[in-house]
């Protein structure tokens, strides 16, 4: 994009990336294509040594999916973006293109299950050894750094308990020590929180979350500068081949022009609900970086534009009690996705966090009377008689 483009969000998030073909198309197109055919040998030798820029194969060039790359990297602020097959590819990418044996990570355990699952179960087998720290604790972080400390990441706010980290000071403090920094923003996007304004050197999504809105697509991607995720990065895809389809690139297109009112909508009826929840005798506990009582509420409103849509609470009465408010509801979805304008609700520690070990689950805070409400764009009195069912 040339300086006279407009750089506000929401013109970003409509236009950011649009390369019109021959046909004049207004819409962004899909290019369902594999390959790309060239007009002679010598151009297609160009292409594919990278002499000349352009389309090779649809694995790791699509116009489709660059023209999301595109935006997303406009959106986040960042130079460079790829995308991935899924939220998980997107880490795993993020991994194998900058990590190599020897190497150590200091990762929140508050993380989502499957990544902790990745780091614990597969990155290990490859050499790199990771250390699991207390998100909310920056002397944990620094305790845990070693010398070939090469990553920190982290998942700001936390899937499903909300714990923030501070961006900024942790961005401080693996800089200091020659690491980089990775935040998992797929709670918040960048419509609410920019990572890498806030010193972050990688960001990280599950576009199958709010990037899509709709729960219809399954995708991931990176954004950062030109040599990490330019380069570094996008090697391991186009040689690994976790790719993202033309077809939900296209998808995920149309879900960045609505990203901001969406998440706007989300925010407001998250909080409404979470409020109402702290009224309920039955709940223990209320996780939402919105309310007063989170201890985190002050950074919440420093470093984010919005609370998001995710609320969670404990139960009285343990699992049984649980299942029960997730068998009573008629309306709202039981479903591990989140991120979908349609309400959602899951019990993360037999979903969503149930392939971690009890131990695991309970240092992460994870109890048998959590639930976790993805709170959609239905009326938010209706969300709330949904739950009152079970809460009765």
């Amino acid at each position: 994009m040339g300086s006279d483009f407009p750089q506000d969000f929401d013109t970003l998030a409509v236009r950011a990336g649009q390369v019109r073909g021959s046909e004049g198309e207004h819409a962004e197109a899909i290019y369902a294509t594999s390959s790309f055919a060239y007009g002679s040998a010598a151009e297609a030798a160009a292409r594919f040594s990278g002499a000349t820029p352009g389309n090779v194969y649809s694995r790791f060039t699509n116009p489709t999916v660059r023209t999301f790359q595109d935006r997303l990297a406009a959106l986040e602020g960042g130079a460079a973006c790829v995308a991935t097959a899924s939220g998980m590819a997107a880490i795993l990418a993020t991994c194998m293109g900058l990590l190599q044996q020897g190497d150590h990570v200091v990762c929140s355990r508050s993380v989502f299950g499957s990544t902790i699952n990745l780091f614990e179960r597969y990155l290990k087998r490859f050499g790199v050894q990771v250390d699991f720290v207390a998100q909310t604790e920056l002397s944990a972080w620094s305790a845990a750094i070693r010398p070939n400390t090469r990553l920190l990441f982290a998942e700001t706010p936390s899937n499903p308990l909300l714990e923030l980290v501070d961006i900024a000071a942790l961005a401080e403090l693996a800089h200091a020590h020659g690491a980089l920094l990775a935040i998992d923003n797929c709670l918040c996007t960048p419509a609410l929180q920019r990572p890498l304004a806030l010193g972050a050197d990688l960001v990280i999504h599950s576009a199958t979350k709010y990037l899509d809105g709709q729960g219809r697509c399954l995708g991931g991607a990176v954004v950062g500068d030109a040599e990490r995720v330019g380069k570094d990065i996008f090697g391991f895809l186009r040689s690994a081949g976790p790719s993202m389809s033309p077809f939900n690139a296209w998808v995920f297109l149309k879900g960045l022009e609505t990203l901001r009112l969406r998440m706007r909508a989300h925010c407001e009826n998250a909080q409404r609900l979470a409020l109402w929840l702290q009224g309920q005798a039955q709940v223990e506990r209320v996780y939402y970086p919105g309310l007063a009582t989170h201890l985190q509420h002050a950074l919440a409103q420093r470093q984010q534009e919005g609370f998001g849509g995710i609320v969670a609470f404990e139960v009285r009465g343990g699992q049984q009690a649980a299942w029960r408010v997730v068998d009573a509801t008629r309306m709202i979805s039981i479903t591990g996705n989140l991120g979908d304008s349609k309400s959602t609700i899951t019990h993360p520690a037999t979903t969503t966090h149930g392939r971690m070990s009890t131990a695991q689950r309970a240092e992460a805070g994870i109890s048998d009377g959590l639930l976790r409400v993805s709170v959609g764009l239905e009326s938010v009195t209706d969300i709330i008689d949904d739950l009152a069912r079970g809460l009765g």
